[in-house]
């Protein structure tokens, strides 16, 4: 899911508004992640995400985006070797030993979160666990180098060094973003890069950094629905997703939870 806008520097109050935005989807995958488990369909997680959703007073930043056709849901469920961007279905129902990556984007008074979780289903072998918890760290490490005075190459840099540790697969055409007013705003924040280069970081600039690591390969394929990315070598890939705000402090999680 792409869009484009240019960059934009956050005031503090506007900061504290996508937090609240955050504090939604937190909420959200707090239920969803006690919903995980074999029998439960994809569509189901999307029916309780999407009531959430409306209760809290939001509106889905996925549902209706885009035109290729435009996404049905208001989650992106991926299951195994889908990357990102799955549909719900009531036909996907997940399995013991399945991992599941959960994205979701929502707007509050005008301003956006967006993150994403991958979990497993029931029992899943060691290889599958050590990529879930690898995948988190990559997105830990990129957060942890998203302070002002680096620059996006030291992002990218200290993501792709911890799947290079493991020897995973990197998914490249698929990036991080800026984002606040607009889901995708500039610039884009790549999973890759070399230290000391790309756009300085600034305090008040807001990401969201999602690293997707592959037990395979780094090629991946955009299905037929013209939404869910896949490996293209058919192995299992999870995606981590957090919205930051670049502080004086140090990046600061906007969607942790209350």
């Amino acid at each position: 899911m792409r869009g484009a806008s240019a960059v934009t520097i956050k005031r503090p109050a506007e900061i504290e508004s996508m937090r609240a935005a955050g504090a939604v989807l937190a909420d959200i995958l707090d239920v969803l992640r006690a919903e995980i488990r074999p029998g439960v369909s994809t569509a189901d997680l999307d029916r309780i995400a999407a009531r959430m959703i409306t209760e809290a007073g939001a509106v889905s930043s996925f549902l209706g985006y885009g035109a290729n056709p435009p996404f049905p849901g208001v989650i992106c469920a991926s299951i195994n070797d889908e990357v990102v961007h799955g549909i719900p279905s009531s036909r996907r129902r997940l399995a013991d030993g399945d991992i599941v990556s959960i994205d979701i984007g929502c707007i509050l008074d005008g301003w956006h979160g967006d993150c994403a979780r991958t979990w497993p289903v029931g029992r899943v072998p060691r290889d599958l666990s050590e990529l879930i918890d690898a995948t988190r760290r990559g997105m830990e490490a990129g957060i942890a180098a998203a302070v002002a005075g680096n620059r996006l190459g030291d992002v990218g840099h200290a993501i792709e060094s911890v799947a290079h540790q493991h020897g995973y697969g990197i998914v490249r055409p698929f990036v991080g973003h800026g984002i606040g007013r607009a889901m995708h705003e500039d610039p884009q924040v790549p999973n890759y890069g070399r230290p000391g280069t790309g756009m300085l970081i600034e305090e008040g600039m807001c990401f969201a950094i999602e690293p997707m690591f592959n037990l395979g390969g780094d090629e991946v394929y955009v299905a037929d629905d013209g939404w869910t990315v896949r490996t293209a070598d058919g192995a299992t890939s999870a995606h981590f997703e957090n919205t930051i705000a670049v502080t004086a402090g140090g990046p600061e999680l906007l969607t942790a939870g209350r």
